[in-house]
């Protein structure tokens, strides 16, 4: 009898190959993305402390410049909420935020963080993008999401919250609700449904630009009686050099952190989609994408920008193929200056309800819970970060240097702890050390395996099995060596067993040739 023979399911279609020069598609993706750009602008210069027509001016030149550069063809920059945070962070203790100065310092700023992502594409360090732990990122992100959430209640409730930390004046905002205006907490109310409603009608419904026509309109029309966005100045981005390049020493560290935390965002979103692509992604192009576009947001007006996750998102699901996309969101930004009055009766309460909405899909608290399930050290690494990143504000960035020291320490803890298995058969005495044998652990591992021997008298062979060995240094084979000719004093054979090929260089140190290593 034959056995039927069953054919193979056909393979799944490739992906779409990239497309290299700009298409209709491409047009109608960047514009899509322009679309919910502008008023998200608005929003993070807000956020940022800067005034609202900076927003703006961070959406034009900066992605004229990073489109030729990128190396994904869907990645969207401009200003994101993180970012700006830990912009607002890196300055609100400078100057007074709004002010001449401040914006002064936004734009150095900008260029500082430019200058960092350039060196390290430049360098071909791009790796570094993944050197920050998961741990500390689960602990910094919801963090991060909820000081903004906490910043833009004030607005998103009309309360006229007095001066204080972000911390205090939600606190403030949330313990006085005579203080509300009820048409701005059904403004804010109504927005949020509107654009994370919209998102579960269909990805591309266009929920912040819809709520912003409409507050706006209700505004104008109905003579909303809370605060607005009011004037926006009108012109192109005001190119300039002229910068307080003698405060760079004051924002050298923040601009770093920026730089590197900052980047997190468009390296998993590119990532991501390149996967889903099979495609390639270059880490040390992107870098130096983004800190071009950064320093071009900071000679053209702007502040530090990033690549926008939902804004990306938008992009791929309009159509985009290339990464000219971009570049078609800067020039419709810049067509839209000249008439960017029409959005000064937008309600501030508005602008609250857009980054509430952009933030809330980060307070991902679930994460807590699995690494405490699974890993106790990783939980205290992302608790910390939590706790210092809430602490430290406006000093969001020392909440990401405690995270990451933290990180470090935990690591060290794991490399300097030695595990050495003993037993015994017969007279023989076997040890199975375990993990990475470096000059971390090589004294403790003379002494354990000395002390070993001393609590067995009556043994008269030692034998050290290296299988279980990850990495073996010099520092370790000269430290092992030491505790051979010590066992041998004693009137101890040792030896060594299971020897890996990788390590036959170093120990020969320990045991020679003509001694029969194994």
């Amino acid at each position: 009898m034959t056995a039927a023979v069953q054919e193979a399911p056909p393979a799944p279609p490739p992906p779409p190959a990239r497309q290299r020069r700009l298409c209709t598609a491409d047009v109608v993706a960047g514009l899509s993305v322009a679309l919910v750009l502008i008023p998200q602008s608005l929003a993070y210069a807000e956020l940022a402390g800067m005034p609202p027509e900076r927003g703006l001016y961070a959406s034009t030149i900066a992605l004229l410049v990073a489109a030729p550069l990128a190396s994904s063809p869907y990645l969207q920059t401009g200003p994101v909420a993180v970012t700006a945070l830990l912009t607002f962070g890196a300055l609100s203790t400078q100057a007074p935020p709004g002010s001449d100065e401040y914006v002064a310092l936004g734009l150095l700023l900008a260029v500082v963080v430019g200058a960092v992502r350039i060196a390290v594409g430049a360098l071909r360090a791009g790796v570094i993008a993944y050197l920050m732990s998961q741990p500390m990122l689960i602990g910094f992100i919801p963090a991060a999401a909820l000081l903004i959430l906490s910043s833009q209640l004030p607005n998103a409730t009309g309360a006229d919250a007095p001066d204080g930390s972000v911390v205090e004046r939600a606190a403030w905002a949330v313990a006085h609700p005579g203080s509300w205006e009820l048409a701005a907490v059904l403004m804010t109310l109504a927005a949020i449904a509107l654009i994370l409603g919209g998102r579960r009608v269909h990805p591309l419904f266009p929920g912040i630009l819809v709520a912003v026509v409409a507050a706006t309109a209700v505004s104008e029309l109905a003579g909303y009686s809370g605060v607005v966005v009011g004037e926006i100045p009108v012109g192109a981005p005001p190119v300039s050099v002229d910068l307080p390049f003698g405060e760079l020493g004051a924002l050298l560290v923040p601009g770093v952190i920026i730089a590197i935390v900052g980047f997190a965002e468009p390296a998993s979103i590119a990532r991501r989609f390149a996967a889903e692509d099979r495609d390639r992604w270059d880490a040390d192009r992107e870098f130096v994408s983004q800190g071009a576009a950064n320093v071009a947001a900071g000679l053209s007006g702007g502040f530090p920008v990033g690549g926008s996750f939902s804004r990306s998102s938008l992009n791929r699901l309009a159509g985009g193929r290339s990464r000219w996309s971009g570049a078609v969101t800067g020039l419709a930004v810049l067509a839209v200056l000249p008439v960017v009055f029409l959005l000064e009766p937008l309600p501030k309460a508005m602008l609250g309800a857009v980054v509430i909405a952009a933030v809330l899909p980060l307070l991902r608290l679930g994460a807590f819970a699995e690494l405490w399930a699974r890993s106790k050290p990783a939980f205290l690494i992302a608790a910390a970060t939590f706790a210092a990143t809430i602490a430290f504000e406006p000093h969001v960035e020392r909440g990401v240097l405690a995270g990451v020291a933290l990180s470090v320490a935990v690591h060290l803890w794991r490399e300097l702890r030695l595990d050495l298995a003993c037993w015994r058969d017969g007279s023989t005495l076997h040890a199975r050390p375990s993990g990475v044998l470096w000059f971390g652990v090589a004294q403790a591992l003379e002494e354990r395996l000395l002390a070993v021997l001393a609590d067995e008298p009556d043994v008269d062979r030692l034998v050290v099995h290296l299988d279980a060995v990850g990495r073996f240094d010099i520092t370790a084979a000269m430290a092992l060596r030491a505790a051979f000719e010590h066992a041998r004093a004693g009137g101890v054979a040792p030896e060594l067993a299971d020897v890996q090929e990788r390590d036959r260089r170093l120990t020969v140190m320990v045991q020679p040739p003509d001694a029969g290593v194994p």
